[in-house]
């Protein structure tokens, strides 16, 4: 889903994206949201309305790994990266683990 496919699909669902509206943090950048609601949108067909805390809880689970660089079990990270499949998020921080500074360092 592009950015003009994501607009798009809010203009013909204009009460479920007020809904998705409301749940965007208050310190979420711009970027942040706007990927982390792709995320939500892409995936809110697949739970029930009383699921959608945990659809959330997800959405904040790859938006911690892609922009913060939070560290999750590998199959956590593995379901919302495949939820998150083709999510295009321009200039994404790249981090590194403390053992690839290490080496870099030399110690």
């Amino acid at each position: 889903m592009a950015a003009t496919d994501v607009q798009e699909f809010i203009q013909q669902n204009r009460a479920l994206a007020d809904q998705v509206e409301n749940h965007r943090g208050i310190s979420e950048t711009n970027k942040q949201w706007d990927a982390r609601r792709e995320f939500v949108l892409r995936n809110i067909n697949e739970f029930e309305e009383a699921q959608i805390d945990q659809l959330l809880a997800l959405s904040m689970v790859w938006a911690n790994n892609v922009f913060m660089g939070c560290r999750y079990n590998t199959e956590l990270l593995d379901k919302v990266n495949e939820m998150a499949d083709g999510i295009e998020v321009e200039d994404a921080p790249v981090f590194k683990t403390r053992e690839e500074i290490m080496k870099k360092v030399g110690r």
